[in-house]
């Protein structure tokens, strides 16, 4: 990768240079432009096995909460969601099972760096149960006070992040990747 630095340290109208602290000024602009390049690349180089290596140590602890029951908070809010999904069909004790044992692959999946494709489509499926109690369940999640959400409604929400991880992670699939381009703007800024 090439980045290109340019500065904009002009002459003062006679031609002498900036004053000392111009000098500095620049010395120091340049100097956190390096810092900045460095740690760029970095998370270039890195960013997206980080977020692979997090996404399934929550998996897998949240999953691994579930195969104890009276463990997990969210305990309830599974049976209670795959009940209505499945029509009665699934009893909550097996659908917690399912649940910890689908999230707990997931994670393992996901930390081992092993059939991503395959997990990738798991995590697609999971989501569709991770957020079906925002519309199944919104009075239970929202019967704070002024609607606001309860703390499950909380926990259901913050998987929006989740989501937008497994989405970041689905787009590597097929050779996607980050990259850093040159700067292209005056003055070395992008």
């Amino acid at each position: 990768m090439r980045l290109r630095l340019t500065t904009n340290v002009s002459r003062t109208s006679a031609g002498r240079p900036p004053a000392l602290a111009g000098v500095v000024a620049v010395q120091l602009h340049d100097h956190l432009d390096r810092l900045e390049t460095a740690v760029l690349r970095w998370l270039v180089a890195h960013s997206l096995t980080l977020l692979r290596l997090s996404l399934g140590a929550v998996f897998l602890g949240f999953g691994a909460l579930k195969l104890f029951p009276g463990v997990s908070p969210a305990e309830d809010l599974v049976k209670e969601t795959t009940n209505i999904l499945s029509f009665g069909l699934v009893p909550g004790p097996t659908a917690l099972a399912a649940v910890a044992a689908l999230e707990c692959v997931i994670g393992l999946c996901l930390l081992s760096g092993r059939a991503l494709r395959s997990t990738i489509y798991l995590l697609g499926f999971q989501m569709v149960g991770i957020l079906s109690p925002v519309v199944l369940l919104a009075p239970r999640l929202f019967s704070g006070p002024e609607h606001a959400p309860t703390l499950e409604g909380q926990y259901v929400l913050k998987d929006v992040i989740l989501v937008a991880a497994t989405l970041v992670l689905a787009a590597t699939l097929r050779g996607g990747r980050l990259t850093s381009a040159p700067t292209s703007e005056p003055g070395g800024r992008s």
